[in-house]
């Protein structure tokens, strides 16, 4: 992510979500949850950023990437631990499944409503690596918490907003925060897998 404040947002990210914060020499600050790196912070205008795994690193149109290397996030990851991303989703119109399907060579599944899922597969074995609700925003970035309303309640005692919920979804309980400069991020809790309940309900069905 970037923020015009890096270190009390790192700070805020660190003390919400469980991290251990190291300062890079650049001004940035990477979280971590045990040995795997969950976020970086660089200075910047207020965003999340999403990075996708491909199997080289390679530019695309503005606002998106790919990075090769192992997989540190994602449906053929370990089960994400508190404080960890477990699943992404896109706000936007039907207009960008065609291009993420074309640039990530995901295949779009439509359950119904909307939302949408991405899903990609490996050696045969597919699964879910993102959603898409018809709405406005951009990429948003979950993170795994126990408890979603004591974690709300923790990122507003310290300054941030929360602009949806605590609500029940199929997923399982989110929320969606503003962090102090305006970055938007999403909670969920206890996900079973990558995607919570639509990665597990996959794999069961598979």
């Amino acid at each position: 992510m970037s923020t015009t404040r890096p270190e009390p947002i790192a700070e805020f990210y660190a003390h919400l979500l469980g991290w251990v914060l190291i300062a890079e020499p650049d001004g940035a600050f990477t979280g971590w949850v045990g040995d795997r790196l969950a976020a970086r912070v660089n200075p910047g205008d207020p965003a999340w950023r999403v990075v996708f795994a491909g199997a080289e690193a390679r530019d695309l149109d503005r606002g998106a990437a790919v990075d090769a290397g192992r997989v540190l996030h994602g449906p053929w990851a370990p089960q994400p631990r508190v404080g960890e991303p477990c699943w992404v989703e896109l706000m936007g119109d039907a207009d960008a499944d065609d291009y993420w399907a074309a640039e990530l060579g995901w295949q779009v599944r439509d359950p119904g409503g909307d939302f949408t899922l991405y899903d990609a597969a490996v050696a045969g074995d597919r699964r879910p690596v993102a959603g898409r609700l018809t709405a406005q925003g951009g990429w948003t970035c979950y993170f795994a918490v126990p408890d979603v309303a004591a974690a709300a309640a923790e990122a507003t005692d310290m300054g941030g907003r929360v602009l949806i919920g605590p609500t029940d979804v199929p997923t399982g309980v989110v929320a969606a925060v503003a962090d102090p400069a305006g970055a938007v991020f999403a909670l969920l809790e206890n996900p079973p897998g990558w995607g919570g309940t639509w990665c597990a309900t996959h794999r069961a069905h598979a």
